[in-house]
């Protein structure tokens, strides 16, 4: 009993139960298990065998387990097979979705998602949108899809396109990529402005410039239809001029021009001949001793908005703006002086949207525009953003409303 609990690790009452156990009666019951399975082996053989010589049998076999499949699987198809080729780009992969693409001066870039900054009252602080070399600062933003193409004019006159998902994203504080890991960009070239050109765009059909000296040029749209990695001529440009705005028009509109001394003047789009691409153009507006700043389109709101260098802006009804000739020294839309600034940037809005306000050193406040008071074109208007000391406004860029939440200013 003492060797059966050792060896195979029983207790004491089950080692002598096994020895109380006769010797013929184990062997017994091991028989008649092996001949148990013989005789069910033997019946499952004569059955098979049957099977392979009867035909019918297959079949209704086969039958029977296809009733089966049948009933436990025969929901309806959630798949629908057709015939055809189907090419499936990497592109097709990338999820569609408004982002705001900025940059600095010295060329770094970045997108982020549309709803980074969420609303604010106006005349605070801001909170940080970039982090920036001493030497650098926020220049341009825009809102586009991440599917909408982004061509990029340059300060030798010539246009890059990219799509905006292949600008890669980066966090609220981070500065971004130089633009010329995007680019194929020649010695001393930067890009100076940007504009977004939608996948379905219909009514869009032409790119009008406008430079800092006032001259403007009209470029059918579909001259851009196919760009070089290496980029392509989009105006000539003098030696000491510079791009500052570049619009999609239907060849119907009427543009308005923003010089930093506030004046600001209206014409018909139709007054500026199409050009090829290596035009020069023609003279937009009389800016004298000033610069242009910024440029719109009329159609694009019932309202213009004008900010200025120190954080004052006011909407202004745009029919206040009355329609010249091109070449004019426009009209006043903001009052400037050593309190506000120069005019730093002027939008067409529809007062329900938000305003997403850039300084210098990477400081962004958004803003909603109904808060913004409505007035005449010869005033200073109100406080949308405190700029920090030895800081100014940059860059204004209009976006769609968002529902404002409480935030820290950080």
């Amino acid at each position: 009993m003492n060797q059966l609990m050792t060896r195979f690790g029983l207790d004491e009452i089950q080692s002598k139960a096994i020895l109380d156990t006769q010797l013929r009666r184990l062997s017994g019951l091991e028989r008649e298990k092996i001949l148990e399975e013989l005789r069910n082996l033997m019946i499952t053989i004569d059955d098979l065998k049957d099977i392979l010589a009867n035909h019918s049998r297959v079949v209704t076999i086969i039958k029977n387990e296809l009733l089966e499949i049948k009933e436990k699987y025969g929901d309806e198809r959630m798949t629908e097979i057709i015939e055809g080729d189907i090419d499936v780009e990497d592109e097709d992969l990338i999820p569609v979705g408004d982002v705001i693409i900025s940059m600095t001066v010295n060329g770094y870039i970045k997108r982020m998602p549309i709803d980074t900054y969420k609303t604010q009252n106006r005349g605070g602080r801001g909170i940080k949108g970039m982090t920036l070399n001493e030497d650098d600062i926020v220049d341009q933003s825009i809102t586009m899809s991440t599917h909408d193409h982004l061509m990029m004019f340059t300060n030798k006159g010539k246009v890059y396109r990219i799509k905006g998902y292949r600008i890669p994203e980066a966090s609220r504080n981070a500065k971004g990529i130089p633009v010329v890991n995007l680019l194929q960009l020649e010695k001393d070239e930067k890009v100076k402005t940007f504009v977004a050109v939608k996948r379905d765009n219909n009514e869009k059909k032409f790119v009008f410039f406008v430079t800092k000296d006032g001259i403007c040029k009209r470029v059918p749209l579909e001259e851009f239809d196919s760009i070089r990695q290496t980029g392509k001529i989009a105006i000539s440009l003098k030696e000491d001029d510079e791009l500052v705005s570049v619009k999609l028009t239907t060849g119907e509109d009427e543009i308005i021009i923003g010089a930093a001394n506030g004046k600001a003047v209206r014409f018909n789009e139709d007054s500026v001949r199409a050009m090829g691409r290596t035009a020069a153009g023609v003279k937009g507006m009389n800016v004298d001793d000033s610069y242009v700043v910024g440029a719109c389109i009329a159609s694009e709101g019932k309202y213009i908005l004008a900010v200025s260098l120190n954080g004052y802006g006011k909407k202004s009804e745009i029919d206040e703006y009355r329609i010249t000739s091109r070449g004019a020294k426009g009209v006043k839309t903001i009052n400037i002086n050593e309190k506000n600034g120069d005019l730093v940037g002027i939008k067409a809005v529809n007062g329900d949207e938000d305003c997403m306000i850039m300084t210098n050193d990477g400081i962004v406040i958004r803003i909603s525009l109904d808060k913004v008071s409505i007035q005449g074109r010869a005033t200073q208007g109100v406080r949308l953003i405190k700029p920090q000391e030895g800081t100014v406004v940059s860059t204004v860029t209009i976006l769609e409303h968002l529902e404002e939440e409480p935030q820290e200013n950080e």
